[in-house]
């Protein structure tokens, strides 16, 4: 057997459940054909008429004809979304963060994906240089989309040379051939200094616009630098001033798309703002957050949320002595945001920057804060809770990056430690250890 498509769990009153599909079957065929990943299964699962080809628990081959009328999803749930193995990047570029790391990690966190599926199915960015024409079609002919690109710069000489792969000059050809076949894209922009900004980045968004309307949104990122780029290409860190000039520039393009095309398309990060010492916009400003798991108008929303939250009358519970641990750059935000709650309700909150000592260099966001900059900078201050974005942690694991656990994290600090969600709301409950804090 070629793939290993497992059932993870079967939805109670399917139509999976009804034929006998159990958890640990594993699905071989539909139709005769193999399936190499989420996305074939749903497709050829998605007819009136199926031939389900299962291999039982037992190793027992059983094929079920299955009369779909009205094209219900069969309830088959799976842990791993690819069957197959994902497609590891290919690129050797110049702003890599994963060529930034420590050494001395988990493994898996040195595994470059660059995956069209993944893309898809968990929003990540691909550079479409291990892909060919044919993957292309099948994004095409099984409709998928958004499709989330990772373009950096329209300059094709210069996209070579960024990412070190010939392939990489294949992203405007196959971009066209999204927007040919109406495929939503989301494409995004790590912005290095003295490289892609500039009268570089002016010529991408102005070659861009051609993929519009398909073309939904365009995020730029500042590049991140660690302290372990030794023998790596030497970027530049974004400086206060050199913030300000891109999100000029970036307003500058709002102002011409918005007239053009009645959207602003291309928005900065909230990292911009934040190095630049300057206000988050409005949340109305970023529409519909296109990209806001790509950090772009997450502090809008949040901010957007909490004053909503803020307007109900919500039930305190104890209060309790609380620290909220936040990377050094949002700091100023997130102890803002701590006031506004303290006008209304009676809070013992303190808010606490973390030095990124993992990862050093300008590395200052929230998400990448390890477990043992936590305990070394925490362990002697006085509380009672301990609140912290989730983001911190491992998606589907109570894991930070250097393998700390949250156990061990409270065990360290004999504290209970809350990772919260990031949404005001969420953070207001937790703020207030109100009763379903747990559920947020």
């Amino acid at each position: 057997m070629k793939y290993c498509a497992l059932v993870d769990s079967v939805d109670s009153g399917s139509i999976a459940e009804e034929i006998g599909i159990q958890k640990g079957d594993i699905i071989c065929q539909i139709n005769g054909t193999d399936i190499k990943d989420y996305l074939d299964y749903k497709f050829l699962s998605s007819d009136t008429e199926i031939v389900l080809t299962v291999k039982k628990t037992d190793g027992e081959i059983i094929e079920f004809e299955i009369e779909n009328d009205y094209i219900e999803d069969l309830g088959i749930n799976f842990k791993n979304m690819l069957f197959d193995s994902p497609k590891s990047c290919a690129n050797r570029c110049v702003f890599c963060f994963i060529d930034q790391l420590p050494k001395g990690m988990r493994k898996s966190l040195y595994f470059k994906d660059d995956d069209s599926r993944l893309s898809f199915l968990y929003g990540n960015y691909v550079t479409f240089t291990n892909m060919k024409e044919e993957d292309i079609k099948r994004l095409i002919r099984y409709r998928i989309s958004p499709v989330n690109i990772s373009v950096h710069t329209t300059n094709l000489d210069l996209r070579e040379k960024m990412l070190h792969n010939k392939n990489a000059r294949n992203v405007l050809q196959y971009s066209r051939m999204l927007k040919e076949n109406n495929i939503n894209m989301n494409m995004q922009i790590v912005l290095c200094k003295d490289i892609n900004d500039g009268a570089e980045l002016d010529k991408s968004f102005a070659d861009m616009a051609e993929f519009v309307p398909e073309l939904v949104s365009v995020s730029v990122v500042p590049v991140g630098i660690t302290a372990h780029r030794e023998g790596l290409y030497p970027l530049k860190p974004f400086e206060p001033e050199d913030c300000k000039k891109v999100i000029r520039q970036i307003e500058s393009w709002q102002e011409k798309f918005k007239e053009q095309f009645g959207t602003r398309l291309v928005y900065a990060s909230d990292e911009f703002y934040l190095i630049a010492g300057e206000p988050i916009p409005d949340a109305s400003e970023y529409e519909d957050f296109p990209q806001i798991e790509n950090g772009v108008g997450m502090l809008a929303s949040f901010k957007e949320e909490l004053l909503e939250a803020l307007k109900c009358g919500t039930r305190q519970g104890k209060t309790l002595k609380t620290v909220v641990a936040t990377g050094e750059l949002v700091y100023p935000f997130i102890k803002e945001m701590v006031e506004k709650i303290a006008e209304k309700y009676p809070i013992d909150v303190t808010v606490v920057p973390i030095k990124n000592e993992f990862f050093g260099g300008k590395v200052s966001v929230s998400g990448l804060i390890c477990g043992r900059d936590l305990i070394n900078q925490l362990k002697d201050i006085k509380m009672e809770r301990l609140l912290f974005t989730r983001s911190m942690l491992k998606a589907d694991e109570d894991l930070f990056l250097d393998d700390i656990t949250l156990s061990d994290l409270e065990k360290s600090l004999d504290v209970k430690a809350v990772p919260v969600e990031n949404d005001g709301l969420a953070f207001l409950m937790a703020v207030l250890n109100a009763r379903n804090e747990e559920n947020i």
